[in-house]
């Protein structure tokens, strides 16, 4: 079948929503937010096409905290496998706990009696797509990232399709059947509060422009302390929204002590409320913060955690930065003062604002999960 082919026959089940049948579909997103929280978007969007899902995620406090909220979904944990270098002595042990991990997942399998399994990416989506693979299962895997990781090109060695959520990793798989189905976020990301309620939930006026700053779960130290330096030079009428992280938060506070409308938080659950409330967001460049970026609509500073894997986040910056959605600054060329006036600058700029919230939004792909979800049907229905 020819891509325009494929093209068609997917966008045909997309809209309007088509279910040739009940599948089981097991979906390995554990180990951080990254890979979680898509992998429950794709769970509702799974069950409401009528499908049985169920939802592997590690043993990681990340994971048990971020699903707490969604007892409407079936989740399991797997123990987590974390890779060492190739040549290191700790490789013997891995292998071990991967062939446990890859046993274990088998069990899964069975007792849930899957129809296909779907890893969200991450090193984590290993044992389960392979485990798959070695039952006879169609498998998949989603990479969200302009530069793929290794471990997932890895995982698409097993894999039936790959789904990617940039265009630009495509030609990292050379050898495998790709479908770019954008990446999916979570239906309350995509139908956001009113910005007064957003406001009430953090206690912040919904008048003055507001800057949120969400510094991810990988190494938000730096880019943490730059913004809490730059609170004293932005102009008076400007709050802040600074989710820093539990281990940072007590620090954060007391830079920012004394600033006015400068809210800091440890942890946010309410992600939604957040991005309803913001102008302009300051941020790593994680692919699924910058998913969530595009769908509301926002101008953003993106600052790559300068240590991410093959530089992938870099990467993931320019795809936004050359389509005019955000300004691209490495942490190595910021400073407090410098990261005052990119913020100033765009919120005072009305021209500039509405040209970059408009180039975000053209990147967003808001039914990335139901693309997903008719890459699946379309893979496991005969022709």
């Amino acid at each position: 079948m020819s891509e325009s082919q494929s093209a068609r026959r997917l966008q045909a089940i997309i809209t309007p929503p088509f279910v040739p049948k009940s599948f089981k579909i097991l979906i390995a997103c554990g180990g951080t937010g990254g890979h979680l929280f898509p992998g429950i978007a794709v769970a509702e969007a799974l069950r409401t096409r009528g499908h049985d899902v169920m939802l592997l995620i590690s043993e990681k406090k990340v994971d048990a905290e971020a699903s707490a909220k969604y007892r409407h979904l079936k989740f399991e944990t797997m123990p987590a496998v974390a890779k060492p270098p190739t040549f290191s002595p700790r490789m013997l042990p891995f292998l071990w706990k991967l062939w446990g991990s890859i046993k274990h997942c088998k069990g899964v399998i069975r007792r849930f009696r899957a129809d296909a399994v779907i890893g969200m990416g991450g090193f984590t989506s290993l044992p389960p797509v392979y485990a798959g693979h070695k039952m006879g299962l169609k498998t998949f895997v989603h990479d969200s990232n302009a530069r793929p990781g290794r471990a997932n090109v890895l995982t698409s060695r097993f894999c039936t399709r790959v789904f990617l959520g940039l265009d630009a990793a495509k030609s990292f798989f050379p050898r495998h059947e790709t479908v770019t189905t954008g990446t999916p976020v979570r239906p309350e990301i995509i139908h956001l509060p009113s910005r007064d309620e957003a406001a009430e939930n953090f206690g912040l006026d919904p008048s003055r422009p507001t800057i949120v700053v969400t510094g991810g779960s990988q190494g938000a130290k730096r880019l943490n302390e730059l913004c809490a330096q730059a609170a004293a030079l932005l102009p008076q009428e400007m709050q802040v929204l600074h989710i820093a992280g539990a281990l940072d938060f007590e620090r954060v506070s007391q830079i920012t002590k004394g600033r006015a409308c400068y809210k800091v938080l440890g942890f946010c659950d309410q992600m939604p409320s957040a991005y309803a409330m913001a102008d302009v967001i300051i941020a790593r460049s994680g692919a699924s913060s910058l998913t969530e970026i595009s769908i509301s609509g926002h101008p953003s500073i993106l600052v790559p955690f300068p240590y991410a894997a093959d530089d992938h986040q870099t990467r993931n910056a320019e795809v936004f930065s050359e389509a005019g959605a955000s300004i691209l600054i490495q942490e190595r060329n910021l400073d407090a003062v410098k990261l005052a006036d990119l913020a100033t600058s765009i919120l005072q700029d009305l021209p500039t604002y509405k040209r970059m919230a408009k180039a975000a939004r053209a990147l967003a792909i808001p039914d990335a999960a139901d693309r997903v979800c008719a890459a699946i049907e379309a893979t496991l229905t005969p022709t």
